[in-house]
């Protein structure tokens, strides 16, 4: 079994998290690591054809039914304006709880091209993301951290995955 499978297991919050640390999954994306809050993590899957529905936009997959419930697909590497990739052998869809702005909660999937580490991070190793202008967003970002010698991408992903957020494209608002 993996370590990040072991981290799954074990649970959020685990023996191994100390206090005032949190637990998050990590991925790979173009090479890049992201990051997100274990606590919102509620499985990994493989990838799976899905039901595409008409008129959604380019990063909207699809649905598939999961267990009785119908989950949104987005492509996280086109949500964030990335060039898409054909999906691979390590192509994975991490299924997320995401809370919207009002107040529900939803799952959804997010696509990308493997699952890299669960980590341990303080607060005080968090850091936010520096200011590039009006042209370039990084507002689903929610903080930076330097985990040995390399930067994981924290991601928010309540405010990238939110409904009020899926229609609209990465570069725009």
């Amino acid at each position: 079994m993996s370590e990040t499978a072991q981290a799954l297991e074990a649970g959020p919050g685990g023996p191994e998290a100390a206090a005032g640390t949190r637990q998050y999954l990590t991925f790979l994306l173009a090479g890049e690591e992201y990051g997100v809050d274990i606590l919102r993590v509620k499985e990994i899957r493989g990838w799976e054809r899905t039901t595409p529905i008409p008129g959604t936009p380019g990063h909207v997959k699809g649905v598939i039914n999961l267990r009785g419930t119908i989950v949104p697909i987005i492509d996280l590497r086109e949500r964030l304006g990335m060039p898409a990739v054909e999906y691979g052998p390590t192509t994975v869809v991490i299924v997320l709880c995401v809370g919207g702005a009002d107040g529900r909660e939803r799952v959804m999937g997010v696509v990308v091209d493997a699952v890299s580490e669960v980590y341990d991070l303080p607060e005080e190793a968090m850091r936010p993301p520096p200011e590039f202008g009006a042209e370039v967003r990084v507002d689903f970002v929610r903080a930076l951290a330097t985990v040995g010698e390399k930067m994981v991408i924290v991601l928010d992903i309540d405010r990238m995955l939110g409904m009020e957020a899926l229609g609209a494209g990465a570069g725009t608002g």
